[in-house]
């Protein structure tokens, strides 16, 4: 079975899916983990110093993911369009 990753590419480069993918992997973790992260503290800090229910945190992490689910969104467009 050959190796997909190292088949040559039609500008006659080498390998260059596999850091491509590792540089989308990484991109898209950052758009993932970094507003999960924010809103989750933010809302966890929000929470404790009004003294609520984790509404606050529940809200924080809704944010997250509709943000996140943007990001990726236009990750993808971006990737689709080049």
């Amino acid at each position: 079975m050959p190796d997909i990753l190292q088949q040559p590419r039609p500008n006659g480069s080498k390998g260059m899916g596999l850091m491509l993918s590792l540089r989308l992997a990484w991109n898209l973790g950052f758009i993932i983990a970094i507003p999960v992260v924010v809103f989750g503290f933010g809302g966890a800090y929000l929470d404790k110093h009004f003294g609520t229910t984790p509404i606050f945190v529940i809200t924080g992490f809704a944010l997250a993911i509709v943000l996140s689910g943007v990001g990726v969104y236009r990750k993808v467009n971006e990737i689709l369009n080049s």
